[in-house]
């Protein structure tokens, strides 16, 4: 059985659980590809998918210190736990590109949209704003689906800032271990929050629920 996503936080880059899940994922691609980017950092390394449109985020434990620049084969894997998970919704790259642009989402456009074009999160029950157990995500899902189920975000921002608000509306919602960052012309600018029931989400970050 292919495990959830939320239930490989904690696992280390060598856990079955994160194998099978990966698996699972290429044969919903276009790619045979199951070998990570690795960027590494003494507090964080992130095994990055770009052809599956999916990261994860290790935290290295019990004193260790990974260097910059390492190769997957010289990482203590035994020593990082999954901390957090970005799953990517990436719109095709325009042909010109504008001041609003920022260095973050143009390394973004690296990501493939996430291969599964449905899937389901975890809900922590007493926060559900629905009732629900789960929130099923599509690559469409927008801000009103997730307000709709999650209820109003425990944190959010977003909406303004450099070059006429270049920096897109996210939401937080702690209980549920959720944060979406949502895309598109709807979520940017001094009216983004007004529109931003329709904007569709760019990025959604899973991590381990915590309370506020």
């Amino acid at each position: 059985m292919v495990p959830g996503i939320q239930t490989l936080l904690g696992a280390n880059p060598s856990a079955d659980s994160i194998t099978v899940f990966l698996k699972d994922l290429v044969q919903h691609s276009n790619t045979s590809l199951t070998v990570p980017d690795v960027k590494s950092y003494s507090d964080a390394v992130y095994f990055n998918y770009y052809p599956l449109g999916i990261s994860f985020l290790f935290i290295p434990q019990n004193g260790y210190k990974p260097t910059g620049g390492l190769k997957l084969e010289d990482l203590q894997v035994d020593s990082l736990v999954l901390d957090s998970i970005n799953i990517y919704n990436t719109p095709k790259p325009k042909v010109t590109t504008t001041k609003t642009s920022t260095s973050s989402r143009i390394a973004e456009l690296a990501f493939s949209t996430y291969s599964m074009s449905k899937w389901n999160l975890s809900l922590s029950p007493e926060a559900s704003a629905s009732n629900e157990s789960s929130i099923e995500i599509s690559l469409t899902s927008n801000g009103k689906d997730f307000v709709s189920c999650l209820g109003e975000p425990d944190r959010k921002g977003g909406g303004a800032g450099p070059s006429s608000g270049s920096i897109g509306i996210w939401c937080e919602w702690l209980k549920h271990g959720i944060m979406v960052e949502f895309g598109g012309d709807e979520a940017r600018g001094p009216q983004a929050w007004e529109r931003g029931k329709d904007a569709i989400w760019r990025v959604i970050t899973v991590f381990a629920p915590k309370q506020e």
